[in-house]
């Protein structure tokens, strides 16, 4: 497939992953059309992720094959995945990282959605890409290269320092936020927050998805939290932020179904029981 042809896929592509989660925002959709995934996933053919026959590779190394809404392993000896795009599509139009802004993502992987990223906030903002693995993080150093506004560090997201932030993207589920996801938040800034219990990703039983992760959007104004559920997920564990006092409430508070209700966080645990969703040690997400 030729240059010229391959752009044209990858910008059905971006509509098809766009319109699979109903995304509107045309900046989206065009960074997903001229970001090549292909330069950030190694060589071909690459381990495409198929829930109950685990991985299969595709046909050839066209990288025709990775436009499509497939999920493809980036270490998959140990499940740990470049995630599924549109997702991906659907939390960046909840966070709308704008121009001029400065987005950390936190489990960059092999880079290719914080170049994403980097093309929102364009060369005006900029973008910290972290992630723990220490080959990950050599593999998206060196895909990010190009990318003058990305910085890649290697280390643990919830405590590597950074510079304040207008958007905190984490692509990992915890069991609670970082306090220093909630300190670097900028005024009105915005934090994906994944929270998963230890079933979230290790479970066969895709179809209660829903009773083991979700996504929350917190946004900050002043300093109060609001918070909003966005969308169930099974992601790979956030190193440094599971702790099993957090991770047993979770369990407990996905059984009533009623994450949904969620309007705020707050960084003390001294609301009654029947005001939070879920209430750890020293933060809760609550109803009102």
């Amino acid at each position: 497939m030729t240059p010229d042809e391959l752009k044209i896929v990858r910008h059905a592509y971006a509509k098809q992953i766009t319109a699979a989660v109903r995304v509107v925002d045309e900046r989206v959709e065009t960074a997903f059309a001229e970001v090549p995934r292909e330069d950030f996933l190694g060589p071909g053919p690459w381990p495409i992720f198929r829930m109950r026959r685990d991985y299969v590779p595709t046909p050839t190394a066209d990288p025709v094959y990775l436009y499509t809404d497939e999920i493809v392993g980036i270490l998959p000896e140990r499940h740990i995945n470049n995630g599924q795009p549109s997702l991906h599509a659907f939390l960046l139009s909840h966070v709308a990282p704008q121009a001029g802004e400065h987005v950390v993502h936190v489990g960059a992987g092999v880079g290719y959605y914080s170049a994403i990223m980097a093309n929102l906030v364009a060369a005006s903002g900029k973008v910290t890409a972290i992630e723990f693995e220490p080959e990950l993080a050599a593999r998206a150093k060196e895909n990010l290269r190009t990318y003058r506004n990305v910085t890649a560090l290697q280390g643990d997201g919830s405590s590597v320092a950074f510079a304040s932030a207008d958007v905190i993207y984490v692509n990992a589920g915890a069991t609670r936020p970082a306090d220093i996801w909630l300190d670097r938040l900028n005024d009105g800034g915005r934090l994906v927050l994944p929270l998963t219990t230890d079933l979230g990703f290790t479970s066969s039983n895709w179809g209660n998805m829903h009773l083991r992760g979700a996504v929350f959007l917190v946004t900050r104004k002043g300093e109060q939290f609001h918070a909003q559920w966005i969308s169930p997920v099974a992601i790979f564990p956030c190193e440094g932020m599971r702790d099993a006092e957090s991770e047993k409430a979770l369990a407990v508070a996905f059984e009533t179904g009623e994450q949904r209700k969620v309007t705020r966080l707050y960084r003390h645990d001294e609301l009654p029981p029947e005001q939070c969703w879920v209430r750890g040690p020293g933060w809760c997400l609550a109803y009102a």
